[in-house]
């Protein structure tokens, strides 16, 4: 006699107990559309702004009200972010953006990330390492150049419209006279803050860190006013000082001392030094639709490379989160990330052309190693011979029909830990993301920018805008675009219900920073899938696992028959999408 396997009954157990616990049978039922939808999607005419938090986004909206760019409204929100979602994004860390030009038709891309300390060679940093393989993910090694805030400035040159001071007198306000702390970023704001305690790389320099962001010496509770005056006074100064305050003014001279007294190795010089870069978006077309994404540092490709591998086969035949539709996707997740670990990295230090990797006969090549009815355990990157390869995300939509797709992050929650005396932000942690091993792609240099993992992503249709979008979360972020995207295009969901449908989220492959898949990795699946799918899964190879994030979704979509904005903004985050 065959008895259910122990993840099986596990897998059941779960699916009751969150049954008897609000899903499915405690949810209310809607009297049209699918029942996991959360709600409907947001329709304007004028204007519409979604973030992952709802004092962001109605900031976007008085700044578009104001007369103000899509531009303007995602700056003002993005400076909002840095108050009342912390955690998760700052002017301590980067940013990317793509951006639909109205006027001149035509979408442009925006690397705002920054470079490693030039003081720093790679032979200093492996004598300062000694027998640790990789950069500490906290504390004085992990930190590069932030380059959020010119990020800012750059964007606002280009498609600004209001003076830089009013989109920032919102945030000043909030951080001085605080912001009651919603659910969900109060208990990830209470994790990281453990996390953070308990890491020996920044306990000599966790005063500062308590001060900001403990008030009373502990994570706020949900519904807890949090204030920040430091971080009001640096933004003031950038309010009236501009860009050049943050990197050759006042606050770099901050910066500067604070790293001297605690052995970070970025310098005065470093900020000085640093430069957004004008970019342009790479893409495939999918199905009739051409998604594009920022080729790298950053890993925006390995959503092309993702399409181009399942447009082979016929998703909607197999049905929404089926077990055959859910193994495919897995592994050409698992093929584009080999890819990802091996290639990925920034395009002024690794000089080989990565544009072999979109090609529709690579794609071809790569789809003939998935089994599909067996989980891979160990995959290689392909070969270029065959030519012949924590964060917030928000976008905003205007009158005049520009879009701004926008992603900014400290890396980790709360980033490297570090805060600079008297400023009122953390350093992220990008630097970690470096690869310490000799002639890779990825390994560190002095003043080479890190691979990054955030990606805001664009499609059109046509040569016209449809969907600006973007879901955020480290490596769940090609993984959820993927997702985000069959659902709309494949399954004909609107981008509410393609945003709240469940999804997985896979762990374990081989990434940049040196570490190699060798056990086909972990699945973890959302409640919302079934007990029957997961025993098939597992049949096929794949372990299953629990994780609590599967990342977080906003997006805005352009219907130009009606001529309006359809906004959405998902249940996994606190934020909200809006219009006028």
């Amino acid at each position: 006699m065959n008895y259910p396997s122990l993840s099986f009954c596990l897998a059941l157990l779960l699916f009751v107990t969150s049954s008897l616990n609000g899903q499915p049978t405690d949810k209310g039922d809607r009297i049209t559309g699918p029942n996991f939808a959360t709600r409907s999607p947001v329709l304007a005419r004028h204007g519409m702004a979604a973030t992952s938090h709802p004092l962001a986004t109605q900031i976007a909206l008085d700044m578009l009200k104001q007369g103000g760019t899509a531009v303007d409204a995602a700056i003002a929100a993005n400076a909002a972010l840095g108050v009342i979602e912390p955690n998760n994004g700052g002017i301590g860390g980067d940013l990317f953006a793509i951006v639909w030009s109205a006027k001149d038709h035509k979408l442009y891309g925006l690397n705002a990330s920054g470079r490693s300390p030039k003081g720093l060679s790679y032979d200093a940093l492996k004598t300062v390492l000694g027998k640790r393989p990789q950069i500490p993910l906290y504390g004085p090694l992990s930190v590069s150049v932030p380059g959020a805030v010119d990020g800012w400035f750059t964007l606002h040159k280009r498609f600004g419209k209001l003076p830089m001071q009013n989109l920032l007198a919102p945030s000043i306000r909030y951080a001085r006279e605080g912001v009651p702390v919603p659910q969900v970023i109060a208990y990830s704001w209470q994790v990281a803050a453990g996390r953070l305690a308990a890491s020996e790389a920044i306990v000599q320099e966790f005063d500062n860190f308590r001060h900001t962001f403990l008030p009373d010496g502990k994570a706020p509770v949900e519904g807890q006013i949090f204030r920040n005056p430091d971080l009001a006074a640096t933004y003031e100064k950038i309010a009236k000082g501009g860009r050049d305050v943050f990197y050759k003014g006042a606050v770099a001279d901050a910066i500067d001392r604070y790293a001297r007294r605690v052995g970070i190795y970025l310098r005065k010089a470093d900020l000085a030094a640093h430069q957004s870069t004008w970019i342009d978006p790479v893409s495939t077309n999918y199905r009739g639709y051409d998604v594009h994404e920022l080729p790298p540092n950053g890993q925006g490709i390995a959503v092309l490379q993702m399409l181009n591998i399942i447009e082979g086969y016929d998703l909607k035949g197999m049905g929404h989160n089926s077990a055959d539709y859910l193994h495919l996707l897995v592994e050409a997740k698992k093929l584009a990330f080999e890819d990802r670990a091996k290639y990925y990295a920034d395009p002024d230090f690794a000089k080989p052309s990565i544009n072999w990797l979109l090609t529709k006969d690579y794609a071809a090549t790569r789809r003939k190693l998935i089994n599909l009815r067996k989980a891979s355990s160990r995959l290689d990157a392909g070969d270029p011979a065959l030519r012949a390869g924590d964060t917030v995300y928000l976008t905003v939509a205007d009158d005049q029909g520009n879009m701004v797709s926008l992603i900014q992050s400290n890396m980790l929650e709360f980033g490297s830990g570090m805060v600079p005396d008297g400023l009122g932000f953390v350093f992220h942690n990008r630097g970690t993301s470096f690869n310490m091993q000799l002639n890779h792609a990825n390994v560190y240099a002095p003043g080479k920018r890190p691979f990054s993992t955030i990606i805001p992503g664009f499609v059109t249709k046509n040569g016209e805008p449809f969907l600006s979008f973007g879901v955020m979360g480290g490596a769940m972020q090609p993984q959820g675009h993927l997702q985000v995207l069959c659902n709309i295009i494949d399954f004909g969901m609107n981008i509410q219900e393609a945003g709240d449908a469940a999804r997985f989220s896979h762990s374990g492959s081989s990434e940049p920073v040196g570490t190699l898949m060798t056990d086909g990795g972990r699945l973890a699946l959302e409640s919302g899938i079934s007990p029957q799918v997961r025993l098939e899964l597992e049949k096929r190879g794949h372990q299953l696992a629990p994780t609590d994030f599967f990342g977080g979704y906003q997006a805005i979509q352009w219907d130009a028959v009606n001529r309006i904005y359809w906004g959405a903004s998902e249940m996994r985050k606190d934020g909200q999408a809006a219009g006028y």
